[in-house]
């Protein structure tokens, strides 16, 4: 029993923790920078205000987590963001497809917890920061609400992932509130003060049919008259949740300190428009509906930017320009939204892409006066317009790697994140992510402790791709039909595909390619063939008469004719993807972007994939075999396609495909890194949309590894994720490793990306 006497005051208990860096904020960008860091040996302090980690995809909020695959609905092949976020989200497709934002929540936590470097903090809000010196922190203050425990978090590094830059703000270091001109940074896409200069908040509400009638009484804070939202005609009884992100209000006050305010009036809102959809008569169908959950904290898109050495602009994400300091990649368009939220005339978002992913320099991820302070999320070093684009979850949590990779370079030398920016130091970073699965556009992977660089390659087999056969499938043209195939510097081979028609007709096919590195937008018309088409079945010879200055993917587009019927085939292979120019509207996607001429924004059409069981290949004939799929793929420091696939795939007769690496003398092995294709192009979506598969297609789900001796020392059945790392025991002493695997389907060969081996 506990008896307090009177007395004048008290205060919390309290307890310092010593780590190597200390990371506010428990969304994605800080739980990847948490999680990398620790799995590199460093000990990290993870402070989080909030009961659940996950930021705007948690149960509190439920958006779904997005990035450069933006709903596969650009032209961005292949480019989910790798490393511990691709981690999450192939671990979540596997336990939750159907998108269950508290499953979700249970995959991050269990990244973290998993760490033991990690001391979790949930509840917690940093109110305070010390400072050593005018530039630099060090240790700052935290309050936990539920056990009323004060914490004193001392580190020399500090990374801010909090959102709204909490601990940027009490530290002194500069940021900006709101949207530039166009002349400070020459960005045609600035808003006028009439759009609005910050995006707002959004909370969102999930309905559920109990299978009797439920009756609904408005509380008294409900929006009375549902006429004072523009586009309430859009309010039907089947969406709900993020779907409803144009839920949006707050552009116009102080997105940090009038946030509850904000709230209320999207409660408001919310309540308002479902006594609408109960009770208006106007929605019978929605008489068996309650409303099952309603945010309780708005989803914020943005406050502060602080500012780095150097700020993302426009022309850095239109331009694809490169950064000798690239550590990160973004992809999302570029998306603003009208300052008045869902109370606008205007439509939601004004959104537009760009022709493929873009580089962020390592110079955006730390504050430009707070020497010891890191940046990661939407606070990083951009203009209010590159904002647009990349404020998004993935991108922010690909951000917050590259922090926690930096992070522990800065213990291991002993240096301040500032010393990464340039020179050996740089170089090193970038080496140490790639290794760990962090994609860098226009960088390739050259670690120099990997023994698999040093070994000689050998397989059972290689693909040589000279057929993809016809499987019974005919599709009309309608949408148009591309298909990418990885060709070879030289002539361009001849094709054969068949079609069918009811009646004669003509068509046209065009071959390809992309102006640009790093982008698959088809803007280069290299020819294009107009074929006679009879009744019955053709068969169509393609040759395009034509040659390539270096190896790359070529499109051969099918224009759209709904009297034309083309083979397909139920083959799938690694890097080979047919693509489709159809409109998704949920991205602004409408078959081709055709910007106003003042904004700094290109033209060009859209080719997209489908999502499966959708988007079979298209069956063709090739005249010379493409030979793009060799084990030397295995060692070429990339890990997914670029300009060529970038993976030893085996050819479909090899009954046990295998690859193997020797050296002339005994190696001691202690660890191996193997990299598989889990589909960078799928974008899966973390909550609401529902998957039909939750292993990848193209994922080697069992293998075998051997040594010299053919004895087995390591075996996995039921693999789904991207990387794995097996780690030794006892190492192994061996002249070679054996790696068998299994075909993933009688449909999909076996592929592999990438094998690090490494002595220590």
């Amino acid at each position: 029993m506990i008896i307090a006497e009177e007395t004048s005051s008290r205060t919390f208990k309290n307890e310092e923790i010593i780590s190597d860096l200390v990371v506010v904020g428990g969304g994605l960008s800080g739980a990847c920078c948490a999680i990398t860091a620790a799995r590199q040996g460093i000990r990290v302090t993870l402070v989080q205000d909030r009961p659940v980690l996950g930021g705007n995809s948690s149960s509190e909020v439920r958006l779904w987590v997005l990035g450069a695959t933006s709903h596969m609905g650009n032209n961005n092949r292949w480019a989910r963001e790798g490393g511990v976020i691709d981690e999450i989200l192939v671990e979540n497709m596997y336990r939750n497809p159907e998108g269950n934002a508290v499953i979700f929540d249970t995959v991050v936590l269990d990244k973290v917890v998993s760490e033991p470097n990690i001391r979790l903090l949930l509840n917690t809000a940093v109110i305070e920061v010390e400072k050593s010196s005018s530039d630099m922190i060090s240790s700052a203050k935290a309050f936990c609400s539920q056990n009323s425990m004060e914490y004193v978090l001392k580190a020399p590094l500090f990374c801010d992932a909090s959102g709204d830059g909490v601990l940027g703000f009490l530290s002194g270091a500069a940021f900006r509130m709101g949207a530039e001109s166009r002349e400070e940074f020459g960005e045609k896409f600035a808003p006028t003060k009439e759009y609005g200069e910050l995006l707002g908040h959004s909370l969102y509400f999930y309905s559920k049919d109990v299978g009797k009638p439920v009756n609904f009484v408005a509380p008294s804070y409900a929006l009375k008259d549902i006429t004072k939202i523009p586009k309430y005609r859009k309010f039907n009884s089947r969406e709900y949740g993020c779907n409803l992100w144009w839920i949006e209000y707050g552009g116009r006050l102080d997105t940090v300190h009038e946030t509850e305010t904000i709230k209320w009036e999207l409660w408001s809102v919310i309540y308002g428009v479902w006594n609408h959809i109960k009770n208006s008569g106007q929605f019978p169908e929605a008489k068996n509906l309650t409303l099952e959950w309603v945010g309780m904290i708005p989803g914020k898109r943005e406050s502060r930017r602080f500012i780095g050495d150097y700020m993302l602009t426009q022309s850095d994400i239109v331009e694809q320009r490169t950064h000798t300091d690239a550590v990160a990649f973004g992809g999302w368009s570029i998306d603003l939204h009208p300052a008045d939220g869902v109370f606008s005339e205007k439509p939601g978002c004004n959104q537009w892409h760009g022709k493929g992913i873009y580089q962020i320099p390592y110079r955006s991820y730390y504050s430009k006066n707070i020497k010891n302070l890191f940046l990661a999320g939407r606070i990083i070093s951009v203009t209010h317009v590159a904002f647009g684009s990349s404020r998004v979850m993935a991108t922010s949590a690909y951000g917050g790697q590259a922090v926690g990779m930096a992070a522990v370079l800065c213990r291991e030398l002993n240096v301040l994140p500032a010393a990464f920016s340039s020179g050996k130091n740089l170089h090193r970073l970038q080496q140490k992510l790639m290794a760990t699965g962090q994609h860098i556009p226009a960088f390739t992977l050259a670690d120099e402790g990997d023994i698999a660089r040093n070994a000689t390659l050998s397989a059972s087999s290689e693909l040589h791709l000279s057929e993809l056969p016809e499987g019974g499938l005919l599709k009309t043209l309608d949408p148009a039909v591309g298909q990418m195939l990885p060709l070879s510097q030289g002539r361009v081979p001849q094709f054969t595909v068949h079609l069918q028609s009811e009646k004669t007709t003509t068509l046209d096919v065009e071959l390809r390619i992309c102006s640009r590195p790093d982008s698959y937008t088809p803007d280069v018309m290299l020819k294009t063939i107009q074929l006679p088409i009879t009744p019955g079945r053709n068969c169509i010879k393609l040759d395009f008469e034509t040659n390539l200055s270096s190896s790359q993917y070529a499109f051969i587009l099918f224009r759209k004719n709904p009297d034309v019927k083309l083979h397909f085939t139920s083959k799938r292979i690694t890097g080979v993807l047919s693509v489709y120019n159809q409109v998704n509207e949920a991205v602004s996607n409408y078959g081709r972007q055709e910007p106003p001429e003042d904004i700094g924004i290109d033209a060009f059409e859209f080719w997209c994939p489908q999502r499966r069981p959708a988007g079979e290949n298209v069956a063709i004939k090739i005249g010379a075999p493409l030979s793009s799929f060799g084990v030397q793929n295995l060692v070429n420091g990339l890990a997914r396609p670029t300009n060529q696939p970038n993976a030893w795939v085996a050819g479909f007769a090899d009954k046990h495909p295998s690859v193997k690496l020797t050296w002339s003398e005994a190696k001691t092995i202690k660890s191996i890194v193997l990299k598989f294709d889990t589909d960078l192009d799928h974008p899966m979506e973390t909550v609401l949309m529902g998957h039909p598969e939750n292993v990848m297609p193209f994922c080697v789900r069992n293998y075998t590894v051997r040594d010299d001796k053919n004895n087995v020392v390591h075996e996995c059945k039921g693999n789904y994720q991207t990387i794995n790392t097996i780690r030794f025991g006892k190492a192994v002493q061996t002249k070679s490793i054996t790696l068998e695997v299994e075909h993933p389907s009688d449909k999909v060969p076996a592929a592999i990306f990438e094998i690090l081996c490494y002595e220590k």
